[in-house]
């Protein structure tokens, strides 16, 4: 039947020779339709279902947010090494889609890269106010190899013979 199939810019058309041909292939076309529908969804197309960049597909499959049906691995063309990948549950990237998650997760993130930020910059502020103005601590009083200073009990332990 393929030698009737003709494929024009986005469109699909089958030209059936004989009438009764029509019910047998059109059951086959309905079969075909619903197993391409539970096939695994492969990384570029989950990006471009759900909008998102390649980054925030890594980031929240190894979150946990997106959730791998299993890998595929393949050995293209001229490459030296086989690739392996995830690949998707179409229902869970539906469901996913259905919920806005996408939109949640990137406003859960920005929170996060802000707190993140946040939290980088007061270490930093801390960091530079130690440096200006060094304190004494008490661990840079200078002691010898035989006594650490504050263990109480010290020489009953090496004592014991584990100090060696």
């Amino acid at each position: 039947m393929r030698s009737h199939l003709t494929v024009e810019s986005g469109r699909v058309i089958l030209a059936v020779p004989a009438p009764e041909d029509l019910r047998a292939l059109a059951s086959r076309i309905d079969e075909a339709i619903e197993s391409i529908a539970e096939l695994p969804l492969l990384p570029s197309e989950v990006e471009d279902v759900l909008a998102i960049s390649s980054r925030e597909r890594h980031k929240w499959l190894e979150d946990g947010r997106l959730q791998s049906a299993g890998t595929r691995t393949v050995k293209l063309r001229g490459r030296a090494r086989a690739v392996t990948f995830h690949v998707f549950d179409p229902r869970q990237i539906e469901a996913i889609l259905d919920g806005d998650l996408p939109a949640v997760w990137r406003e859960e993130d920005s929170i996060k890269s802000a707190e993140n930020r946040r939290r980088a910059t007061a270490k930093a502020a801390l960091a530079r106010t130690r440096k200006k103005s060094p304190e004494p601590s008490a661990t840079s009083t200078e002691t010898t190899d035989d006594e650490p200073p504050g263990l109480a009990g010290w020489d009953d332990f090496d004592a014991d013979g584990l100090l060696r």
